[in-house]
């Protein structure tokens, strides 16, 4: 296939659920210190703790010394009983808004387990990565995944979820949500795909580059013998990805050498598509007395040509380029130029196409219905269908392109509370099982459920009358209302042939004649 186009500039996630109605205000920068109690300043960034953005799993300390304090508390999340399950963070953002999305992670032992946890983790029901720390860990040191993502509401989730991939509970230890400027890697369509970063380098540079000298605190790793590294004076401006400055002080050259080949990135990528940028500025204090031009190609394929190069600097992409296995990066001098190449910077992330949501109003309601009920499933936090193998507890979805919820299962759940009337705009419900609980309150209006087949609500705390209502659905064949505190008579249009209808254990009325 023809490489994807490319071009040069010197100028230039729906969330569904918010997590409570106190939910905190958006900000530019939300830094979550998971499992920690109070607020924390560390390099001049306020880091906040995670009780107000989750409800589910335990504060963990580690017992052994840590290098950055965000790493010396964890949230835990058991195991047991709570496979396919998925326990969510929900950040307020701006809507429309992209944001780079961080999540940190160091074991510390905290779970008595020598085997290290192995995860998903999921942003708005998409499924981000699988989390697996066990070769950072094994060397000392944190793991860290980061992307970049779409705020298509005004909350955004990112959830932990857990996995049959090992025995050990799923962990975080840190989480980070920052507003990005319109501008930066505005050429992927974000309401189709993520960025997952797979490497962000700076070429020469010995140390890490991270906040202050980066505003948006994206980490770039150092890559290359710093004998091969010049220190430059350049006067870069204007780059839409605004890369830092000082990722400009030095670059990978060999020299005179009219070729120059880097392995990079430094690790096998699967077949995908990616998203791949490349910085390059040239010195002041040059020889060449201007610009240079360079070829540059990835495994072969020429990625850009006559590339002129000046203190400027200057940025190439690629939106969308196929990788597979380990990749190489050739810049050459291009055709009638003797200048030697160089480049100062990259950064590689994989495409992750969007998955489908659940219908807003199904959504909608659930929250209704999570804020009606005093104890609700500890992973109702999310989207309720998706990703499709972590639905929330007692939610069952449909298939297709229109994500509905058409059942809501949760018998013998240890509910309490009422149900709200909006219950009834769930219009793809077919089945409804709530029985052996203490729920309590009037009987919602069902009859605007077209679909539904069974009502279950027996061995519950129910008051009022049994609505009249519940006789014009036609297609009901299952109405279990015994053992309430129902009043009142049975209407005359729940007597029918082809409705099993149980209401014994109430304090009702004769039945009407039949």
């Amino acid at each position: 296939m023809p490489p994807p186009y490319l071009i040069t500039i010197l100028i230039s996630l729906f969330s569904l659920l918010p997590l409570s109605s106190s939910q905190p205000p958006p900000l530019r920068r939300t830094l979550i210190d998971c499992g920690a109690t109070a607020p924390s300043t560390i390099n001049g960034l306020q880091w906040i703790p995670d009780t107000g953005y989750i409800t589910s799993g335990t504060s963990k300390n580690l017992t052994i010394p840590v290098l950055d304090r965000t790493l010396s508390t964890v949230r835990s999340f058991p195991l047991q009983n709570n496979l396919r399950r998925k326990f969510c963070y929900v950040v307020s953002v701006f809507r429309g808004a992209k944001y780079m999305i961080r999540s940190t992670y160091f074991y510390g032992g905290i779970n008595g387990n020598e085997s290290l946890p192995v995860f998903d983790q999921i942003v708005d029901g998409t499924p981000w990565s699988v989390v697996n720390t066990t070769e950072d860990y094994g060397d000392g040191m944190s793991s860290y995944y980061e992307g970049v993502f779409l705020a298509r509401g005004k909350t955004m989730s990112f959830c932990i979820a857990a996995n049959s991939y090992t025995e050990s509970d799923p962990f975080i230890s840190a989480l980070e949500f920052v507003l990005l400027e319109n501008s930066l890697y505005n050429s992927t369509d974000f309401k189709q795909a993520g960025l997952s970063l797979v490497a962000r380098h700076s070429f020469g540079h010995n140390e890490l580059i991270r906040y202050p000298d980066d505003q948006f605190d994206r980490l770039w790793q150092p890559f290359g013998d710093p004998t091969i590294s010049t220190s430059k004076n350049v006067s870069v401006s204007g780059i839409w990805n605004l890369p830092p400055s000082k990722i400009f002080e030095t670059e990978f050259t060999k020299g005179r050498s009219s070729l120059q080949e880097l392995k990079w990135p430094p690790v096998p990528l699967p077949n995908s598509m990616y998203y791949i940028a490349l910085y390059f500025a040239a010195d002041h204090n040059s020889s060449t007395g201007g610009s240079r031009m360079i070829d540059v190609s990835i495994n072969g394929v020429p990625y850009y040509k006559n590339l002129s190069v000046t203190p400027a600097g200057t940025v190439v992409f690629a939106t969308k380029w196929p990788l597979s296995g380990l990749t190489t990066v050739a810049l050459t001098p291009a055709t009638g130029s003797s200048v030697y190449p160089l480049i100062n910077g990259g950064e590689v992330f994989q495409l992750i196409a969007l998955g489908e949501r659940t219908l807003t109003r199904d959504v909608i309601v659930l929250e209704e219905l999570k804020s009606s009920l005093r104890n609700a499933p500890l992973d109702w936090n999310g989207d309720p269908c998706m990703p499709r193998q972590y639905p929330w507890t007692g939610i069952t979805c449909s298939e297709g392109p229109r994500i509905r919820v058409v059942t809501l299962n949760l018998t013998s759940m240890g509910l309490s509370g009422s149900l709200p009337p909006s219950i009834a705009k769930m219009t793809a419900l077919a089945d409804i099982w709530l029985g052996n609980n203490t729920l309590s309150g009037p009987i919602p209006d069902f009859s605007s459920l077209k679909m539904l087949e069974t009502l279950h609500l027996e061995d519950n705390q129910f008051t009022g009358e049994i609505p009249l209502s519940l006789g014009n659905i036609k297609g009901l064949r299952e109405l279990f209302l015994q053992n309430n505190n129902l009043t009142g008579q049975i209407p005359n249009n729940l007597v029918k042939p082809g409705l099993d209808l149980r209401t014994s254990g109430n304090r009702l009325l004769a039945p009407p004649p039949s």
